[in-house]
């Protein structure tokens, strides 16, 4: 089954516990944020407004006892559009979402997919499916055995560390 608009929202919100997301490219196409990541490229800086409808999703899941986390999987140099992303994760973090950093500059893949997937209440799988140049293909639900994106899930946080941990050396 593949998810889009009021379906995938309605399948994210259906979360009991926690969402957690693996992403792992290093640009993401998104046409929604042509806009915003042209002017942040030219200097203009990143506003809470921009980030205003996530946020309050995370806070509002957060009232209710749920958690958001990711970890993203990079390496450096950080290409322009990480840059941009990092300036979201300032507001996604400041809105109580758990975001973890795990760099494979220096070191070798602990193990992890290279695909981005979200895990929800770690039994509920959806394949976040993307071209080479970071366009989103679907969002595919996974019917197969969640356990391997539950362990994956817990190699990549035990790896990786807090974003402002990581954006003090490297941000």
């Amino acid at each position: 089954m593949f998810l889009d608009g009021d379906d995938w929202r309605a399948y994210f919100d259906a979360m009991e516990h926690d969402a957690w997301r693996l992403e792992t490219l290093d640009v993401y196409t998104m046409p929604q944020e042509e806009e915003g990541l042209r002017r942040f490229l030219t200097g203009e800086p990143l506003t809470a407004e921009a980030t205003a409808a996530w946020t309050a999703r995370v806070r509002g899941y957060r009232e209710t006892g749920r958690s958001i986390g990711r970890v993203h999987v990079l390496t450096r140099p950080l290409t322009d559009y990480l840059h941009y992303e990092f300036a979201h994760y300032r507001h996604n973090v400041g809105a109580g979402e758990d975001i973890r950093i795990l760099d494979l500059t220096d070191r070798p893949n602990p193990g992890l997919p290279d695909r981005d997937f979200w895990l929800f209440d770690d039994r509920r799988v959806v394949l976040m499916n993307y071209r080479r140049d970071g366009t989103q293909i679907n969002r595919q639900v996974h019917d197969g055995d969640s356990a391997p994106y539950s362990a994956w899930k817990r190699l990549a946080i035990a790896e990786s560390v807090p974003f402002l941990e990581y954006v003090k050396d490297h941000g």
